[in-house]
């Protein structure tokens, strides 16, 4: 587990360290926002003011070509643009807090949900350091007519609540690090952009988060979603405004995260009632396997992000020659497998050369018996794709740009890398880029024969054609496409990006 406050403060040092060296500006509140629908011209102004009393609650203007909320479930934004969440609660209170404790309960140091008899569920997370640990109790019903907040229950309560589960085991709680009170709620925002349904007009004003939709915070998604939506709309908000993609593209954003945050609230849905409902007899006998683990096998994929499955669209190609990667599934997210970079003949997860840079990747697997040599598929498909002007490298990369500044190809072969010469593959793949025009000796790959394994056997690639694996900016699959295919490749790509 890391500590949401760990991954801020490293958002935070790339954000600084970043060419624009960006920093946050903290203590100001949403007042208002409007969107002037006449001009293209930073048609979108924030009234802020001040919170923090620094500056006397004043106000200041901002105007902005687009704005995105992830101003939590009481989001100013939303209603800003005439969001409502809806759904429904679980009338059930539970209490979260990371503390500093002894106790003799054996398995304070592993998860663990303990179901007492009588007074309720505890969960257990330990933290990072050895010695803190999350814990979620269950505290109060509430009345349907009722909010958590109403009880004014405290972190004391919260540990006589904890204590009382736990016997006959005892909790000493030394300090209480943070802690939260909460009613469980299940809802999704009516509206994630600003853009009318049905009309034209394409959206200015986006929801991100706990301001789209809301759930329980056991289950570990609430910040690992909410950085889906945001990696989701970022990449396209950086198409659009590098005038690489029209600004249609944005819509798709509402309509791919949408049906993800329905999927994530059935989900959780079932999973909080699940937590609250005592143990059945046979389970406390051990004649069953207990619900909860059965039910956290079952949501192993939703647990770990990797549940979330885009359906075909401009973004998303067709499922018609998914059997050439058969784990590789089109609309999920790509998934990595042992190289070996043939340069250096360095081990690595093929998944973690992509960075967050808003590029697409595209993966070329060899098949039998290619490796590059003149003539083969490999060294054909490099060859159009450096060249020709159907190729979308060259239609969609601008004159003086790196050739791989919009498409990053990368190739894979099935022989070993010392039976790959490296100087005889394609200029393609061994480009010379940045300022001073360096060779890039990072973008052929070869199988693992050092024992970690096979990633044509462990992803399902079709050994005798192989295939070319099409990877969306935000690490999703979007495409699987023979070798050849040509203009299919050039079609999806027309379909997604502006001419350069």
């Amino acid at each position: 587990l890391i500590n949401q406050a760990r991954l801020h403060e490293l958002f935070l040092e790339v954000m600084k360290n970043s060419p624009s060296r960006l920093e946050p500006d903290y203590g100001w509140e949403v007042q208002g926002l409007t969107v002037d629908t006449t001009t293209d011209d930073h048609p979108v102004t924030v009234t802020l003011k001040d919170a923090s009393g620094l500056y006397w609650g004043a106000t200041r203007t901002v105007r902005a070509n687009y704005v995105v909320g992830c101003d939590g479930a009481h989001s100013a934004v939303r209603k800003a643009i005439g969001g409502e969440l809806k759904g429904d609660a679980a009338h059930q209170a539970w209490g979260v807090m990371d503390i500093l404790a002894n106790t003799d309960f054996p398995d304070v140091r592993q998860k663990c949900l303990i179901s007492s008899a009588n007074e309720g569920n505890l969960l257990i997370l330990p933290r990072e350091g050895g010695y803190l640990f999350r814990v979620y109790v269950e505290m109060d019903k509430l009345r349907p007519d009722e909010k958590a907040a109403q009880r004014k229950l405290t972190q004391h309560d919260m540990i006589a609540a904890a204590q009382r589960i736990m016997q006959p085991y005892t909790l000493d709680v030394k300090e209480v690090v943070w802690w939260s009170i909460y009613d469980i709620g299940h809802a999704i925002s009516d509206k994630f952009d600003d853009a009318p349904e049905g009309s034209g007009r394409h959206p200015r004003v986006f929801t991100a988060g706990d301001a789209c939709h809301t759930h329980n915070p056991k289950a570990g998604q609430g910040m690992n979603v909410s950085m889906q939506d945001t990696f989701n709309l970022g990449w396209k908000l950086v198409h659009v405004l590098q005038g690489r993609a029209d600004a249609s593209l944005l819509r798709s954003y509402a309509k791919e995260r949408l049906t993800e945050a329905k999927r994530l609230v059935e989900t959780d849905h079932k999973w909080a009632r699940i937590m609250s409902a005592p143990t059945t007899q046979a389970e406390r006998e051990g004649l069953e396997e207990p619900r909860i683990i059965r039910n956290f096998k079952q949501n192993l994929e939703f647990t770990g992000g990797l549940a979330v499955h885009y359906e075909p669209s401009a973004l998303t190609g067709p499922a018609t020659w998914q059997a050439l990667a058969t784990g590789q599934t089109i609309g999920k997210r790509f998934h990595s497998a042992p190289v070996v970079r043939v340069s250096d003949a360095m081990q690595m997860q093929l998944g973690h050369v992509a960075e967050a840079d808003a590029r697409w990747r595209l993966y070329a697997f060899a098949g039998q018996g290619d490796s590059a040599q003149a003539g083969s598929p490999m060294r054909q498909l490099a060859d159009w794709l450096e060249t020709s002007a159907d190729s979308p490298v060259v239609r969609h990369t601008r004159k003086g740009e790196d050739i791989d500044a919009v498409i990053d190809v990368r190739a894979v072969f099935q022989q070993t890398f010392d039976q790959l010469a490296y100087d005889q593959m394609p200029s393609l793949l061994k480009p010379r880029t940045g300022q001073l025009g360096l060779q890039d000796f990072e973008k052929v790959f070869c199988v693992d024969h050092k024992g970690l394994g096979d990633i044509y056997a462990l992803r399902g690639i079709n050994r005798d054609k192989g295939c070319l694996v099409v990877v969306r900016p935000d690490q999703y699959v979007a495409h699987v496409l023979p070798l050849d295919a040509r203009q299919e490749l050039a079609e999806f790509f027309a379909g997604v990006l502006l001419p350069a």
